[in-house]
This record gives structure tokens, C-alpha cells and sequence, in this order.
């Protein structure tokens, strides 16, 4: 069995409105079925807060106004990938609180790694189907916000 070992840096928004918070659910990888933060990797042609906007854009369909640094944390997981071979992932979240002007979401998958994204209710959600940033994330800003 292969053992694939990769490291992937990303930009990921915290988008909370209402008591609730913008959250994607996964349709691929090793954290399939899981509700995530929306954002994703960094390209090489581009700077954090560009990866920021453009993640945020795509998988959810809105336009980052403002945003601020919130965290820098990390992670590994590894999983079976196919039949022959396992990823060991290396995932390094740079986290950013982010502001919007029109907070309606794009539900829709975008056939590669969302199933679509919603507005969840923050004390309603059940942390064993977070991922690791966005329980770490919610974990965090419990004793900040009013949520």
C-alpha cells in the first residue's frame, strides 16, 4: 500500500451571521460528510487574502468585504485515498474572520469538493461532524461572541 505524504496550506473564513455560521459539507477527501469552513489552498500565483476571496467566492458565493486574521493552526489526518494507496495530509489553516455585504449563500455542490454550503445554527451543531479547523474555530470564539 502506498502511502502518499503531502503538506497544504489554505486560507479558510469564519462567516457568522445571526448566531449562525457559513459552513460547507464535504464531498470528497478525508473529510468527507464533514461540515468545514469554506476556503481551501493557497495557489502559487497568489497571496493568502487572494486564496481567502477566491475560496469563499466559489464554494459559497460570497464576496469577502473585510476580513481579519483570527488563528494559524494545523492538523494531520490520514486516509485511504483508493484501493492502493493512503494520503497522510499535513493541513495548515490560516483562519480569518470575515465580513460580508450580501449574505446569501450559494447552496449548490461545485462538483469537486462541496456538497454545498448552509447557514448552521452555531449550539445546534454536533462537533463530532465538524472538522478539525472548524470545531477548533467554534472551540475558540464560544467565550468572544454571542453565539
Amino acid at each position: 500500500m502506498e502511502i502518499i505524504k503531502k503538506t497544504r496550506t489554505g486560507a479558510y473564513g469564519i462567516i457568522i451571521k445571526d448566531s449562525k455560521i457559513a459552513l460547507v459539507k464535504k464531498a470528497a477527501g478525508g473529510y468527507k460528510g464533514k461540515l468545514d469552513l469554506p476556503g481551501g489552498g493557497i495557489e502559487h500565483d497568489e497571496t493568502i487574502v487572494e486564496a481567502l476571496k477566491r475560496e469563499i467566492k466559489e464554494e459559497i458565493g460570497i464576496k469577502v468585504s473585510s476580513y481579519k486574521l483570527f488563528d494559524v493552526i494545523d492538523t494531520r489526518i490520514k486516509w485511504k485515498m483508493n484501493e492502493n494507496a493512503y494520503e497522510d495530509l499535513h493541513q495548515i489553516g490560516i483562519l480569518y474572520l470575515v465580513d460580508t455585504n450580501d449574505y446569501s449563500l450559494k447552496h449548490e455542490a461545485d462538483g469537486l469538493d462541496s456538497e454545498g454550503a448552509d447557514w448552521y445554527l452555531v449550539k445546534d451543531l454536533d462537533k463530532n461532524n465538524l472538522t478539525p479547523f472548524t470545531k477548533y474555530a467554534l472551540e475558540k470564539l464560544e467565550n468572544s461572541l454571542d453565539i
